[in-house]
């Protein structure tokens, strides 16, 4: 779908009309004065003579073509600008630069998770892991790869990709270059992941073409480019940079809904991107602790246009109001949801055990999350949340047999969860001294299932 801009691609039709006809002859001057004095001397004969001829039997050939003929044309037909003129009217793309091996960095071949297995782990019992970033196992096919975790072989392919990429093919390359980059920052290679994404936009930014750039900024770079790009600011700890950065791709998402109104699935598509853009900015102020401009930005969003409500989101808003201390605007809208009868049940189930929590009450919060767990053993967020409550009452055993349960029930999806991890290392801290041993094991089970890009901070075991 094409995005439509203030200033029109294809220059508006002619007016309806009759065309100037062309002359489809050369003129000759000298054939022109010969034609004149022929017609004058057959006016003459015309006077003298008085006996009509019969015609002849064959038309005669002029001596000269009849300048002033007049020639019958198609007439013209006003019609809409078709899409083949639209391309036609494309600047036409051809960046080199972005298909260049120099614009890449060399991937590190080790990561933090190894070096704990060096510094942990005898070499008999460590699991064998993958660091080549070899992504010819997976037949060439990137989503078995992104749905193991393994980002270093992601990157790898999406550069060789990019590399031999035709320059002028300048969607395709971008949207790889996307992948690139979303994969390096998943690995936590920040530091990289800047370098790279600055070579890229340094490139897309010397476009010369005042026009070719425009049209690539506005309608070819994707907009999780932008986005990206905004997060350099993050990765080099200017936080309120960051900030100010969003915001301008919010004014600008703003701008174009409102800009784009005549055409309903572009303004719905300018509209989704603001709202995404709000929970990013929400999410950086909550890290911020400025929880009072998180609810704040949030709030706006949880009833959209059609009056049609988002739960989910309205849940999210009361446990940030939750997290800042407000419990009585947590309990508000905590209580909007449980009225809401498009909410889901068990959303409902665990906001009354998140503001039991709140208000101290343990028992309460375990009994619902007890209910969840019931109807769906594979809620882990509500596994974790047990654990909590369950530590909260003296019961630590307990909590740390729900956390080995969960973790033996589906250990790919946990052992990415680094909150998770996380809970059941200080468990094991608490639970006696010899946690050490536990956490040992703990780490063999998430270097078998992690794949890349796992903060080994959350296992709480120092690499110094």
């Amino acid at each position: 779908m094409e995005v439509p801009r203030e200033i029109p691609l294809v220059s508006p039709p002619a007016p309806v009309g009759e065309p100037e006809i062309p002359n489809p002859f050369i003129e000759d001057p000298d054939a022109t004065s010969s034609d004149e004095s022929s017609a004058d001397s057959q006016q003459d004969m015309t006077h003298s003579a008085e006996i009509a001829l019969a015609p002849p039997a064959t038309v005669p050939t002029l001596r000269s073509p009849n300048l002033n003929k007049p020639v019958s044309t198609t007439p013209a037909v006003a019609t809409a600008p078709s899409d083949d003129e639209d391309e036609e009217d494309v600047p036409e793309l051809y960046l080199p630069g972005l298909t260049l091996p120099t614009m890449f960095l060399p991937i590190p071949n080790t990561d933090p998770l190894s070096t704990l297995l060096t510094k942990y782990i005898p070499p008999e019992k460590r699991p064998p892991r993958d660091l080549t970033g070899d992504y010819a196992r997976s037949g060439g096919e990137i989503h078995p790869l992104v749905m193991t975790n393994s980002w270093r072989a992601v990157a790898r392919q999406a550069r060789d990709r990019i590399v031999e990429a035709d320059p002028e093919d300048v969607s395709y390359i971008l949207s790889l270059w996307y992948l690139r980059l979303s994969s390096l920052a998943r690995m936590r290679l920040f530091n990289q992941t800047s370098a790279e994404c600055t070579n890229l936009f340094t490139v897309l930014h010397a476009i010369e073409a005042p026009e070719k750039r425009a049209f690539l900024f506005d309608r070819v770079l994707p907009f999780e480019l932008e986005v990206l790009y905004a997060k350099l600011k993050y990765w080099a700890g200017d936080h309120m940079g960051y900030l100010d950065a969003l915001a301008a791709l919010l004014h600008r998402c703003k701008t174009k809904a409102r800009s784009t109104k005549s055409d309903p699935a572009a303004a719905a598509m300018w509209t989704e991107r603001g709202s995404r853009v709000s929970l990013i900015i929400a999410s950086q102020l909550i890290e911020m602790k400025d929880y009072a401009a998180a609810a704040k930005i949030l709030e706006p969003l949880c009833v959209q246009s059609g009056n049609i409500t988002s739960p989910t989101l309205r849940s999210a808003v009361a446990r940030v109001y939750l997290q800042g201390g407000y419990v009585a605007m947590a309990a508000k809208h905590f209580a909007v949801v449980a009225e809401d009868p498009t909410a889901d049940p068990v959303q409902k189930i665990m906001n009354a055990a998140l503001f039991a929590s709140a208000e101290g009450d343990w028992q309460r919060a375990t009994t619902e999350l007890q209910k969840i767990l019931a109807a769906d053993p594979e809620n882990f967020v509500a596994v974790n949340n047990l654990a909590v409550a369950l530590l909260n009452q003296g019961r630590l055993q307990e909590g740390i047999e729900v956390l080995e349960t969960a973790l033996r029930t589906s250990p790919s999806a946990i052992v990415t969860a680094e909150p998770f991890l996380f809970n059941l290392s200080t468990l094991y801290e608490l639970k006696s001294a010899a946690g050490m041993d536990k956490k040992r094991a703990l780490l063999i089970e998430v270097a078998k299932w992690a794949g890349d890009g796992l903060r080994t901070t959350c296992l709480k075991m120092p690499t110094n």
